[in-house]
């Protein structure tokens, strides 16, 4: 497994996919059509449930589909992930998002987290969003990471794991381009005038997005190109001299 650096988090939380009951469930998934499946809206699009989750809020079921347009809440000690379209979702522990729905009742508009965290991988479409209290990111074919720490007054954190991304965090707007891991701290009140800020790779792991990827018939950017870069959080595949991370570089407009 890729090292990985944590804060405020377990190393259970993080190694989901090595679970039994998760591989089995993704070996079901595939074995049943996956995506393609769940597209049709022929069964549930859930692809493993541990712990307890409320739907609209009402307890989840696994025999369940969801739908853009739904609010989710997972409890302690829980994680959900889930496929809609063409991207696939998991959902730690004490999180509440919303699933807004974009041009199809098939199509993810729109993901506002409000509490904890959320790994998503993006196949390509039309335009779409991640919403924070702290950070809108305008996502397009790409993996992210995704955290609202409620113990710093929502700050958030962003990861575009790869891939392109708008990031806007009030007036201050960047464009990330990533290989591998850039990320980005969405400030409550500006740091030396920003509020989107330079920050390091936590709290998850490349797996993650391996597993996520392959669930919707993807591969990352590293799997593409057959090797890793510094997990930095400068989002590099190749460590240059002078490198320096977007948030460093372009002042807000």
């Amino acid at each position: 497994m890729t090292q990985h650096t944590l804060q405020g988090r377990s190393d259970a939380e993080v190694t989901w996919f090595q679970r039994r009951s998760f591989l089995q469930a993704a070996a079901a998934w595939t074995a049943m059509g996956g995506a393609a499946a769940a597209h049709a809206q022929s069964r549930s699009n859930i692809v493993q449930l541990v712990g307890d989750a409320l739907l609209n809020g009402s307890r989840l079921r696994p025999e369940q589909a969801i739908q853009s347009g739904d609010q989710i809440t997972t409890g302690p000690a829980s994680n959900l992930i889930f496929v809609i379209g063409n991207s696939s979702f998991h959902v730690r522990q004490n999180s509440t998002l919303t699933v807004e729905r974009g041009a199809t009742l098939s199509t993810v508009g729109m993901l506002r987290l409000l509490t904890g965290a959320v790994i998503s991988v993006w196949g390509k479409g039309n335009a779409r969003s991640i919403v924070t209290p702290t950070v809108t990111a305008g996502i397009r074919g790409t993996g992210v990471y995704t955290e609202v720490f409620a113990d710093q007054d929502n700050r958030s954190y962003f990861c575009n794991c790869y891939g392109t991304v708008d990031m806007a965090a009030g007036r201050d707007r960047l464009v990330s381009r990533s290989d591998y891991h850039q990320a980005f701290w969405g400030e409550v009140q500006p740091k030396d005038g920003r509020l989107l800020t330079p920050a390091k790779a936590i709290n998850h792991t490349d797996e993650e997005l391996e597993y996520l990827a392959k669930l919707v018939d993807q591969q990352t950017a590293w799997q593409r190109l057959g090797k890793k870069g510094v997990k930095d959080g400068k989002g590099y595949m190749d460590d240059k001299s002078g490198q320096m991370h977007p948030a460093a570089v372009n002042p807000g407009v």
